[in-house]
């Protein structure tokens, strides 16, 4: 597997744009659009929030006979919690798109992200979705990953390559978030293109199975949103030999690809949450079960305290150790180790002698790495997040105005 350049348009037959719709900022782009040559296999992975965005139940629609050809995304409004005139404006999302690529509405897929129940400037949305047609392009999917950020900080896109019997294969991929992420999706989302030649049933498991490892691996802020989700299309064009069993070698080349992918966008998200200075990474290891060794990961992660202690750059192992406990996962406290980078900070249990400098040392770094050591089994689990500061409250405080 290589990292190659291009993102969503790295796969053969995608283009994208992203435009400058003026939808609550005047300068920054704000409408995307990634478009395939070809109907694609298609699945989703969505909020598990009971309170959804228009856009989720209307892609759960479209994505009924399993195909899509075009995903439309605005940023700057979730349009969530709109009503009938919220259900009507998502809609027409698509139904333009489709109407200016020739397209039937159910093959194209959309996605808002912003502030919650505010009514969409359809005017403007739907002028950047005619720009944006106009400009689709095999360099535009730097543009549209920078067109469905909001309080990112920086884009967040990679492509890779893999071999599959002699033919290439690509996947790429552009996402969003920073804020209001929690486990089972949060406020993020994550565009996948790719060009293998797969059946639907096979690329929604891979899709889930990525995403468990990723997306449902990291924490911000313990909010989980109303717009969440991760879309892929594939359009076949590689011209692999269908990949059509869970499983094969083929099936396991492309999976290897979609959870580099996934899990590089993942931590990107983690690094760039709201406020933050620093990536956190927590390792559970030696767990009797990969799902527990997940649960006690996200608990630690998630911790307010852990991430309070980890800005302060102060060694507290208890407040890990803690969160570790409240996971709803059975273990033995008195066999635990704990490490932060390559510093034991606590043995089977309990407080030990350790050098503070170097403790700290390892918490100013710009990843920080907590390991905890269960003593129990063989099964291992990662989560990542982020510390927590005071320019996350500054962030939030205000985000409406």
């Amino acid at each position: 597997m290589k990292i190659i350049e291009g993102a969503v348009t790295a796969p053969q037959g995608f283009l994208a744009a992203g435009v400058t719709a003026q939808i609550k900022n005047k300068s920054k782009k704000d409408l995307a659009i990634i478009y395939s040559k070809r109907v694609c296999n298609a699945a989703g992975v969505f909020t598990t929030n009971v309170v959804k965005a228009h856009c989720i139940g209307i892609n759960q629609e479209h994505l009924a006979d399993k195909k899509a050809q075009a995903i439309v995304v605005n940023s700057g409004n979730a349009n969530a919690c709109n009503g009938e005139q919220g259900l009507e404006d998502t809609i027409n999302m698509a139904s333009l798109t489709a109407d200016l690529l020739d397209l039937k509405t159910s093959d194209v897929l959309v996605a808002s992200t912003g502030v919650i129940g505010v009514n969409l400037p359809m005017g403007k949305v739907n002028q950047g979705i005619k720009e944006a047609v106009k400009v689709l392009s095999l360099e535009g999917s730097s543009d549209a990953a920078q067109a469905i950020l909001t309080t990112d900080l920086v884009t967040k896109e990679i492509a890779v390559e893999v071999n599959i019997a002699g033919k290439a294969v690509r996947v790429g991929a552009i996402a969003k978030g920073s804020g209001m992420i929690d486990p089972n999706m949060a406020t993020m989302l994550a565009f996948i293109t790719t060009d293998a030649n797969i059946s639907q049933d096979c690329l929604a498991q891979i899709l889930q199975d990525s995403v468990e490892v990723s997306y449902n691996m990291i924490s911000v802020d313990g909010d989980t949103s109303t717009n969440d989700m991760a879309l892929v299309l594939a359009n076949g064009l590689a011209d692999n030999e269908l990949i059509s069993q869970v499983g094969t070698d083929d099936y396991r080349i492309l999976q290897e690809a979609f959870v580099f992918v996934n899990t590089y966008l993942a931590k990107m998200i983690a690094k760039d949450g709201e406020g933050a200075t620093r990536l956190i990474e927590v390792i559970v290891k030696n767990a009797d079960r990969q799902k527990e060794a997940r649960k006690i990961a996200l608990s630690i992660v998630s911790s307010s305290l852990t991430k309070t202690a980890i800005y302060g750059q102060d060694a507290n192992w208890g407040r890990i150790l803690a969160a570790a406990g409240y996971a709803g996962v059975e273990f033995n406290p008195a066999l635990v180790d704990i490490y932060l980078g390559q510093v034991m900070v606590a043995q089977n249990g309990s407080g030990l002698e350790f050098d503070e400098i170097k403790a700290k040392g390892e918490l100013q770094k710009d990843q920080v790495i907590i390991t905890v050591d269960l003593k129990l089994g063989r099964e291992k689990a990662s989560a990542w997040g982020c510390d927590l500061t005071p320019a996350y409250i500054d962030i939030n405080a205000s985000y409406r105005t």
